[in-house]
């Protein structure tokens, strides 16, 4: 047999890497951080344990990554969705409610990322991360935000506040109230956005933010 292209070894390295990500993502959200391990984590990704030290230095950088990757194509999402609009004010009330909606519907893994953000590595920079601050920074600037420099965070630190709030155990705070406020705080109309009723959290399924096409040697990189 001959050997793999340097394109096709490319291509397989890129595509563990989504299913690494995905599963931290799943798994995380199913049972919670300290009870999720490395080993679980490349098991349900059907990966060698070995690629998950070649990707990410630890399994806090692996789902703090995994979580920007929810965030950013979650936001992504909600901005293109139909109907598409160019309104700046519109896409920043669909910012609001995709990332609020990730608090609700996603607890455990959201009140785990907001504690890693806590620990003394802070953020961790990646690609995901960046993609995330790219999209906040357009969407605050396409809002009609005088200063987009000093917006940008401003949003940011909302935002965080607000999933924070949501999720402290024991005095959450109800997400229609911290919306009704974050819309205030922006001169929003209730009725922009894509507001979310109570009842339970609606997962659904998360694979179609991760390319993660299987192939048979990938456990052989």
């Amino acid at each position: 047999m001959s050997p793999r292209s340097a394109s096709v070894n490319e291509e397989l390295r890129r595509r563990s890497r989504e299913r690494l990500l995905q599963a931290a993502v799943e798994l995380v959200d199913e049972r919670g951080f300290e009870a999720t391990t490395l080993g679980d984590i490349a098991d349900r990704a059907g990966s060698a344990r070995g690629l998950v030290s070649y990707y990410f230095p630890g399994k806090r950088q692996l789902v703090q990554s995994a979580v920007h990757r929810l965030m950013h194509r979650t936001l992504e999402e909600a901005l293109e969705r139909e109907p598409r609009t160019e309104d700046g004010r519109e896409r920043l009330a669909r910012a609001i409610d995709a990332i609020l909606g990730l608090a609700r519907e996603h607890p455990v893994l959201m009140r785990q990322h907001m504690a890693g953000l806590l620990h003394e590595e802070g953020f961790v920079q990646c690609p995901e991360q960046q993609r995330l601050s790219e999209l906040l920074g357009d969407t605050i600037a396409r809002s009609g935000a005088e200063d987009v420099t000093a917006g940008y965070p401003m949003l940011r630190a909302l935002l965080m506040g607000a999933v924070y709030a949501a999720l402290v155990p024991g005095v959450p705070m109800p997400i229609p109230v911290l919306r009704a406020e974050l819309f205030e705080r922006y001169g929003l109309d209730g009725e922009q956005g894509s507001p979310r009723g109570g009842g339970e959290p609606c997962r659904g399924d998360l694979s179609r933010f991760f390319a993660t096409d299987k192939q048979p040697d990938d456990r052989t990189e």
